[in-house]
This record gives structure tokens, sequence and C-alpha cells, in this order.
């Protein structure tokens, strides 16, 4: 099962919040970074179920004519 980047969006918040608290800018900016890669991983699982949705559709659309002939 994929956790569709939440885990890096956690870790990122983490290390955000670490480097905020620390005064560290690394560690802020690279929390900042993991949750932008935590979203980016997000987006891109969101768009292959909804291509995998349209797939599905077309192939069921595709299935009904041929059976109408």
């Amino acid at each position: 099962m994929t956790d569709k980047g939440f885990t890096d969006k956690v870790k990122g918040k983490a290390k955000e919040v670490v480097g905020e608290v620390t005064n560290d800018d690394s560690t802020k900016a690279e929390g900042l970074l993991d949750q932008v890669v935590g979203k980016a991983k997000e987006i891109a699982s969101d768009v292959k179920d909804v291509a995998s949705e349209l797939v599905e559709k077309a192939k069921d659309a595709l299935d009904s004519k041929s059976e109408e002939k």
C-alpha cells in the first residue's frame, strides 16, 4: 500500500518545526522540501487514479459498442 506522500509530509513538517525551534535554517528548508515532495507524490497518485478510472470507462464504452453490433 502506498501512503501517497503522507509520510514525506509528516516528516517534513517535523523537520520544519525542529528547524524553527532550533533556529536552523537548513533543517527548516529540508522540512519544507520534504513537504513539497510529499505533496508531489500525492498529486501524482491522484492523477494516476483518475487516469485509471478514465481508461476503465473507455474500455467499458468500447465493450458496450462492440456488444451492440
